[in-house]
């Protein structure tokens, strides 16, 4: 019988607050995006851990839009997000409890500014950003308190009124919490809970021109939602006095925070602003390119919501920052597309085969297995004629000793048809192979004993009559180097230029012409392939989404 698996460490403080009857033994957990980029691959660790530990614990979920800047926010991210997640979790049986928006509680968390100001814990303050950075101080050195921090607390509830009805400018005045200057955090430091920003909300529209920062507004939308476990990643963890902080001095519902390294992926970037710059230069052709590490870029690749979850899992949580191999993702969807890909014949780089015995005019149906790993998956018929499209690389004019594929005096079945032998083949005047001419045997059918004839190679083809030309496109890692962003100058400095190769001619079975989109296949001895979402009848389109090995690292082992 395997070993259990051990509880992760939140895990173990939800089954321990569980035990000591803690919010009534409630586990309720939320997924909180800012709506400003498309997920990626981190966002897919939070969501499978968040939605997953309401799941263990018959908890809930909330998806909650972190929308307190309307400057980066956008509509388009909303629709994006929900969709990445429906597709994500698709099959687990989670969905979220509610789709909610902190600007949702925008009316509440003023009223709770308010009563801030009243209590004398926060006041306006006209510094400029760059006067109370400077005014901050560093650690070990303590900050200098604002003139305007002793002002009366009637003047400061006039003052943050104005600010809401519009009467100043972007950047006139703010709202800080009066804590400590010498505080050793320096988030601690008088934070600021309000800046105003005349600009257009996706939600809210004019309403409002003044926005609470994240740590004045994330603690109190998790309050009113009443989230038992607040999940965020490592980089908050000084963020949490803040959260305690506001939620004591307002004597709301004790939401707590807990933190957990974020998942960053080696041969790749995972910050939204990095990725915001890809798309907008046009180093990638959108959010949605199977390149980005995004959501939807992996899904427009080809990779399933299974194999990410299974990468999710496999690499599990922890509290330190880590780089995780990307041949271990790759290896997850390598490992789920075996299981449920049809395996289909696609030529790539083309080389024209005739069998010279075999009847002109004649065309057959042959009977080809869809997939060796599922019982269940059935055959299809695949046509068959004298002239077929081989890879060149199957092919070589003078082959080694351990070259088992076609060559001068050489045998090799054709996958789920004949065994052939090269007679012969044709050059044009630059030396380039045009033409290979081979024999068949007509006993040597698929499925017909051949146990006289030591058959060492078999190789893919497509007829040439039938087959439909398609244009595939070759994804590789979008950088050259592991970690891009630690290293020197400009991180795209590393893009790889060879991240896409566009192969315009390359020839499918008839059958792939009524492939949908997204819809994955292995092409034989190749790769994994899915039809991109510009695939059209006239013009077909395939992404690669992993090669059938690891070209970049050592094999990945299960664990």
């Amino acid at each position: 019988m395997a070993e259990e698996k051990s509880l992760n460490f939140l895990e173990e403080i939800i089954e321990a607050d569980i035990a000591a009857g803690k919010n009534d033994g409630r586990v309720h957990t939320r997924f909180p995006p800012e709506p400003n980029g498309y997920l990626h691959i981190g966002h897919a660790t939070a969501i499978c851990l968040n939605f997953g530990l309401a799941r263990k614990y018959n908890g809930k979920c909330n998806l909650r839009f972190d929308d307190t800047n309307p400057v980066t926010e956008e509509t388009e991210y909303v629709d994006s997000i929900k969709n990445d997640i429906k597709w994500l979790l698709e099959g687990t049986g989670s969905v979220w409890a509610n789709e909610l928006y902190a600007s949702d509680y925008f009316e509440t968390i003023y009223g709770f500014a308010v009563e801030l100001i009243k209590k004398g814990l926060a006041y306006v303050d006209d510094l400029s950003a760059e006067e109370i950075a400077a005014t901050k101080g560093d650690i070990g050195k303590p900050g200098i308190e604002s003139p305007h921090r002793n002002r009366s607390i009637e003047e400061n509830l006039r003052l943050f009124a104005e600010m809401r009805e519009g009467k100043y400018k972007d950047g006139e005045k703010v709202l800080r919490a009066k804590i400590d200057m010498t505080h050793p955090n320096l988030l601690f430091r008088d934070p600021l809970m309000y800046r105003i920003k005349h600009a257009h909300h996706h939600r809210t529209g004019d309403k409002w021109c003044i926005y609470p920062m994240y740590d004045f507004a994330h603690g109190q939308s998790d309050s009113i939602e009443k989230i038992t476990h607040s999940i965020c990643t490592l980089e908050f963890i000084h963020h949490r006095p803040v959260y305690d902080w506001f939620i004591e001095k307002l004597g709301i519902f004790p939401s707590h925070q807990y933190e957990f390294a974020r998942r960053n992926l080696s041969y790749t970037v995972m910050s939204k602003r990095k990725l915001l710059q890809l798309v907008n230069e046009k180093h990638v052709a959108g959010w949605d390119d199977p390149r980005m590490p995004t959501v939807s870029g992996m899904r427009r690749r080809g990779y399933t919501a299974e194999a990410i979850r299974q990468f999710c899992d496999t690499v599990g949580i922890a509290k330190r920052e880590n780089l995780s191999d990307i041949s271990l993702l790759e290896f997850c969807v390598r490992e789920h597309l075996n299981k449920i890909t049809n395996r289909v014949m696609a030529v790539l780089d083309p080389l024209k085969l005739v069998i010279t015995n075999y009847p002109e005019g004649k065309e057959e149906m042959l009977e080809a297995e869809n997939n060796p790993e599922d019982p269940d998956g059935g055959t299809r018929q695949v046509p068959f004629s004298r002239e077929l499209w081989i890879e060149r690389e199957d092919f070589m004019e003078n082959p080694s000793k351990k070259f088992f594929r076609l060559g001068p005096g050489l045998i090799v079945r054709l996958k789920s048809a004949y065994v052939i032998k090269c007679e012969g083949f044709k050059k044009d005047e630059e030396g380039n192979i045009t033409e290979v001419h081979c024999s068949y045997m007509p006993e040597s059918k698929s499925g017909h004993d051949m146990t006289e004839i030591k058959v060492k190679g078999t190789i893919h083809w497509v007829s040439i009559p039938h087959a439909r030309t398609a244009e595939v496109r070759l994804y590789d890692r979008l950088f050259k180097v592991e970690d891009p962003s630690n290293e020197e100058g400009d991180f795209k400095d590393y893009i790889n230029p060879d991240s896409m190769q566009v192969l315009a001619n390359a020839y499918i079975e008839p059958a792939l012409a009524a492939a949908k989109p997204q819809e994955r296949f292995q092409f034989m001895r190749k790769g994994y392939f899915c039809t991109d979402t510009d695939s059209t009848e006239n013009k077909l389109i395939f992404n690669r989404t992993v090669t059938l090995k690891d070209a970049w690292a050592k094999e990945v082992k299960k664990a």
